[in-house]
């Protein structure tokens, strides 16, 4: 018996096939390093809630657009995140604003809703 176990099943056959595990009782495959336990780290809002992509936020202070003279609004919602875990810069969300378009914001300045 194999000591690996199906995320999906939690069948207790699943096997090694090249880059893959396998399990032959749902046929769910999925790649090894996956299956290690190795998961990218994860990102912390301003008041310590686990952000995810596909999470909405909310802004809790007034931000200056660079380039504009346009000002994000405390309490603006961005629906439908996405996470940047190797930013260049300090802004590791990526979203849309309405009346704004794409934006990048920093984690620090927004909470989870």
């Amino acid at each position: 018996m194999s000591e690996i176990s199906c995320p999906k099943c939690s069948g207790s056959y699943a096997y090694a096939d090249g880059p893959f595990y396998i399990c032959p009782e749902c046929h769910h495959e999925w790649s090894i390093d996956e299956g290690s336990g190795t998961e990218q780290p994860s990102l912390i809002d301003a008041v310590g809630n686990t952000l995810v992509d596909g999470d909405s936020v909310t802004v809790i202070k007034d931000l200056k657009v660079k380039g504009s003279s346009k000002v994000i609004k405390v309490g603006t919602k961005a629906k439908n995140i996405r996470i940047d875990f190797e930013p260049s810069d300090d802004h590791d969300i990526f979203c849309k604003i309405d009346g704004f378009g794409a934006i990048k914001l920093k984690s620090s300045v927004v909470k989870k809703n």
